[in-house]
């Protein structure tokens, strides 16, 4: 089982769930989660399937508001620089909270001064899919055109510095290829463009990609983790595909601006968690090939970000991805 989904029990006492310690009232205004990325992809369909229930859970309105912008930097240092007062959150991923360490020079927030960890949210298998008019059949022919035609094909993200990127970057890099990159606003973007040949490939998330696959417009090269995707499992892993441990996932989870109170990390904390401990989204979640990470605490998650920083730093800027 995946290190990051694995589904420890988190026992809480249910006075924990119906109010902050210290006595603590909060909330008492409506919550806002900023979501750093573009509608109708995996950050904003996520959250709002959890808005809902936060909202039943805390008693107050949860609102989902996505401020998009350089790969998912502008909202993330909109939450850093928002008051410490409970009221405003960021769905964050692997993107804005560690890779963009090692792609852009000089960031305005620091994801771990400036932002506290309260729980994580999914975790996110990657796989890479051609467009169906390259007319490849598998991955070692896939591989052998990008590699026999340095720089004519692109491929497609929604930003520089998100995890398909670096995936994308990383994998050309791995491969001794070179392709250009090409940015959409949205992942509905980037599929349009991948199935109508605009760009060669992309990286997403298997089960958002397999429609496409079964239907020919794209087809998956492989996934990019331990084992096959249960939504496409005729495709195989990187392993599979000749690229030994190469290997590719994102994340999603819930930060606060540095300075909130603890009461109010812990309690919404423990609101994630009934969250997803809720069976509607648990196995809505499943269906969507994002598993729910459940049973992290706020210290297991910041001590969890470290060592994703130690992991993706070095193999961004090993992938020669800058942004600046």
């Amino acid at each position: 089982m995946n290190r990051l989904t694995r589904r420890t029990a988190l026992v809480l006492p249910a006075a924990a769930l119906a109010r902050p310690a210290l006595g603590q009232a909060w909330p008492t205004r409506p919550i806002r989660i900023v979501v750093a990325f573009g509608t109708g992809g995996g950050t904003d369909i996520t959250t709002r399937l959890l808005a809902p229930k936060l909202a039943e859970i805390l008693g107050q309105p949860v609102v989902v508001e996505n401020r998009v912008g350089a790969g998912g930097t502008v909202g993330a240092d909109h939450v850093a620089k928002s008051a410490p007062n409970g009221e405003t959150f960021l769905l964050a991923t692997v993107s804005n909270m560690a890779l963009a360490l090692g792609l852009y020079a000089r960031l305005p927030y620091d994801p771990v001064r400036d932002l506290v960890g309260v729980a994580p949210t999914v975790f996110v298998p990657l796989g890479i899919a051609a467009s169906g008019r390259l007319g490849v059949n598998n991955a070692s022919e896939f591989m052998a055109l990008l590699r026999t035609n340095p720089g004519r094909f692109s491929y497609g993200s929604a930003g520089a510095g998100t995890s398909g990127h670096i995936c994308s970057a990383t994998f050309l890099s791995r491969i001794g290829a070179r392709a250009e990159h090409v940015t959409y606003r949205n992942p509905g973007q980037t599929f349009l463009a991948l199935q109508q040949g605009e760009i060669a490939f992309t990286t997403d998330i298997p089960s958002l990609l397999a429609p496409f696959h079964r239907e020919g417009t794209a087809r998956l090269m492989f996934v990019a983790t331990e084992e096959r995707s249960p939504h496409a499992p005729d495709v195989p892993t990187a392993r599979e595909a000749g690229l030994g441990d190469f290997k590719a996932y994102s994340w999603y989870g819930i930060y606060a601006p540095a300075g909130t109170p603890d009461p109010i990390v812990q309690r919404m904390a423990a609101a994630i968690e009934q969250a997803l401990s809720d069976p509607a989204i648990g196995n809505r979640f499943d269906e969507m090939g994002t598993p729910a990470m459940r049973g992290w605490t706020p210290q297991r998650f910041a001590d969890f970000l470290k060592t994703e920083i130690d992991l993706w730093v070095p193999l961004v800027r090993a992938s020669g991805a800058r942004a600046d």
